[in-house]
Formats: C-alpha cells, structure tokens, sequence
C-alpha cells in the first residue's frame, strides 16, 4: 500500500509517499480500507516541531476490511470513521473499535471526516463553555475545520450574536454565509462588542486579545494546540474563566458521552441544521499540497486526503 510520512521534522516538503506493507487489526482494532483522510493542524504542526518523526495519524473514514480478535461491534463491509494513532496518511489504516463510529446509509466518507472528529470537538468546546439561550459568542479560526462547525453550533445552541475571529478578512462571505454575524481579524483593535463565551481554536499570542474580548464572567474555552499562557490578573479584573478541552479524554473515559454527541452530529446535519464545509480533497499524493494549504491559513472548512 501507498503511505505518507517523514523522517525530520520541517515543512510540507518534508513528507514523502513510500510502499508498505498493509497492517495487520490487533486486539480491538479494525483495518480500514482510507476513502478519505482529514488533514488537520495538530497534526501540521507535528511535522514541523515534533523532535522524533512521528506516524501520521488523524481522521479516516472508510470500509472495514478485516477485524482483530474480541471485535464485536463492527465486521467486513462495515463504513466507519475514527481517530488513527498510528499511519493514518495511507489506504489501509488501523483504527481502535473504541474509537470507531459508524457511517449513517448514504453519506459520503468525505463528509463524515469533515463532521465527525471536527464536529465532536467543536460540540465538546462548545458544551465546557456552558452556553445559554441569547448569550453572545466568539469563534476564533473560525473558519477552519473545526471553527466552522464551531460558529453553526453555537447558533443552534441558542447564540443572539456571533462573532468570527479570523486571520484574513477575505474569508468574510463563507463566515458570514454560516450565520457569523460580524467578522473580525487578529490584529483589529477591537474585536467587537464583549462576548460572554469565546471558543479559542488557535491559542498562543491570540489568548490575550480573546480574553480581553470576553465581557464580565465570560467563559474561554481552549482547545489549540498552540499552548500560550494566561495571565491570572486578566481573569481577576472581570471574573472571567478559562476552561481546557480535549477530545481525547472524553473518547477515552466517556465512551457514553462521546456517542451520544456523534449520534447529535449526524442528526444535525441529516436534518439539515449543521453543514460542513470541505475546502478541498487532494489525492494521497499530494499530501504536501494539503500541509501547504493548512499552514497558510488559506481554507474555508475541512481539507481532505483521498487515496
């Protein structure tokens, strides 16, 4: 089979395509025949900063080839989506069962890695934010993979006004088109009237600013890997909160929790309520291309591999 990976950290040009041999599904694990692969920035980010090459893992969706003792849930044939820890960026993937949901008749494997993992982070981010009915929301990537779900979210949780946080203003029609009702850019000095919650998708030098955008009580939600640091006296002045969130965690001990908010996606957007966005689809072989796009903040939506 046809993979991805690289063996020093750097930049798109840093991945390679290679021949290897398909994977065998161990205890509790699936093998999955890739339809479509998410590229997401996590994981661009660890080819450029991780210190040891790492397998390329992320979000796959496809059909079940074969299944690894004391799998039960799942059998051949079955179209499934998940999280891969290990090669992702390949045509055959192995996938955990626990971490496998399944794709509803019908839909594409393209949008369910544009819905799923996105979605569930975006639903996750938005729930630790405790959102109520009139509340004002920020949304910062917003129009990423996971931001852009994040925005439509928080409209259908009952938001008054939606503010997008974005690296360039051109991207102010798609937000807008999603129900974003002002745009705003990292580097306006104002970011609008103060928001009672604020969904942080990029972290680092932003935490500041979106801090300072939260009126009193506001909530902040993190869930970038771009780490930074917040400042305790900027949380004092105006009683404000911020609050991690990670998805991992709850997939790995709130397995209950993590299906009860996927079966909530797919009848979000089953029902037409939630739309997600696909910027573009590149095959396995230009992988490279994909990094590129996701580096320079340049998407509208989801970018997706397809072997």
């Amino acid at each position: 089979m046809r993979r991805v990976r690289y063996e020093h950290s750097g930049g798109p040009e840093a991945l390679f395509l290679e021949e290897a041999p398909v994977p065998e599904p161990g205890q509790g694990e699936l093998l999955v025949h890739a339809e479509a692969i998410g590229v997401t920035l996590p994981v661009v980010r660890k080819v450029r900063e991780a210190r040891e090459p790492i397998p390329l893992g992320g979000e796959v969706a496809g059909e079940v080839v074969a299944v690894g003792p004391g799998v039960t849930e799942y059998g051949v044939g079955d179209r499934v989506t998940g999280l891969v820890f290990g090669h992702g960026y390949a045509e055959f993937a192995v996938l955990r069962a626990a971490m496998a949901s399944p794709v509803p008749e019908g839909a594409s494997a393209v949008t369910a890695v544009a819905l799923v993992r996105s979605g569930l982070v975006a639903y996750g981010a938005l729930r630790a934010a405790r959102p109520e009915p009139g509340e004002r929301a920020l949304v910062t990537a917003a129009a990423s993979g996971v931001g852009h779900l994040a925005l439509q979210l928080a409209r259908i949780q009952g938001a008054s006004w939606i503010t997008a946080a974005v690296s360039d203003a051109d991207k102010g029609d798609f937000l807008r088109g999603l129900g974003a009702d002002a745009v705003v850019t990292y580097d306006a000095e104002s970011w609008g009237e103060p928001a009672d919650y604020a969904l942080d998708a990029v972290g680092g030098p932003l935490l500041k600013p979106a801090i300072g955008a939260l009126g009193p009580f506001g909530r902040l939600v993190a869930y970038s890997s771009g780490g930074g640091t917040v400042e305790a006296y900027d949380l004092l002045v105006g009683a404000k909160s911020v609050t991690g969130f990670q998805m991992a965690l709850i997939a790995r001990d709130r397995p209950d929790l993590y299906e009860s908010w996927r079966q909530e996606l797919w009848d979000l957007h089953l029902t037409g309520r939630l739309t997600p966005a696909v910027h573009a689809e590149f095959p396995l072989t230009e992988a490279a291309r994909a990094h590129t796009l996701i580096e320079s903040r340049g998407n509208l939506g989801k970018v997706v591999l397809v072997p």
